[in-house]
C-alpha cells in the first residue's frame, strides 16, 4: 500500500521545473506575437485616419455643390455638421451621417480652407499628434495617398 500512495503522489501534479517550462514557453509565443499584433493595429490606425480623410473630403465637396464653396478655415469641419452663419442659404446639411470624427488617436483633424495643396487641407497628425514624423508618427494627409 505504501509504496502504491507513493507513486500516486510522484503523479498527481506538476513539477516547478515542468511549470517554469510551460510559462517560459507562453513568453516566448507572447514575445514573438504581440509585435506583430502591435504593428497591425498601427496601420489599421492609419488605414482608418485615412478613410476618415477621403470621407470628410466628399462631404465637403457636397457641401460646395450646395452653397458654392469650401467652408472657411474658421468654419472648419464643423460646417458639415452645423449650418454656418454667413453665405450658406443653400446649406442642405447636415453632410456627416453621424458626429465630426476624431483621428485613430483622439485628436481632431486639421482642416485649412484655402490649402497649401487644393482648395483645402485636412491633417491628422499621427500617432504623437505632431506636425512631421515617421511611420505610426507619419502625418496623414488629404493631399497624398497613404504610401505617399
Amino acid at each position: 500500500m505504501d509504496n502504491r500512495e507513493n507513486n500516486r503522489r510522484k503523479q498527481a501534479g506538476f513539477t516547478l521545473i515542468e511549470l517554469m517550462i510551460v510559462i517560459i514557453i507562453i513568453g516566448l509565443i507572447a514575445g514573438i506575437v504581440t509585435p506583430n499584433i502591435i504593428k497591425r493595429l498601427d496601420k489599421a490606425k492609419q488605414n482608418t485616419a485615412f478613410a476618415q480623410i477621403e470621407s470628410l473630403s466628399q462631404a465637403l465637396d457636397s457641401f460646395r455643390l450646395d452653397t458654392g464653396r469650401y467652408p472657411t478655415t474658421q468654419e472648419g469641419l464643423m460646417a458639415l455638421v452645423k449650418k454656418p452663419a454667413a453665405k450658406a442659404e443653400k446649406w442642405d446639411g447636415p453632410y456627416l451621417k453621424k458626429e465630426l470624427p476624431r483621428d485613430p488617436w483622439g485628436n481632431d483633424y486639421e482642416y485649412k480652407s484655402p490649402g497649401a495643396h487644393g482648395d483645402f487641407d485636412i491633417i491628422s497628425y499621427g500617432a504623437d499628434g505632431k506636425e512631421g514624423g515617421e511611420k505610426i508618427d507619419k502625418d496623414i494627409v488629404s493631399w497624398k495617398g497613404l504610401d505617399g
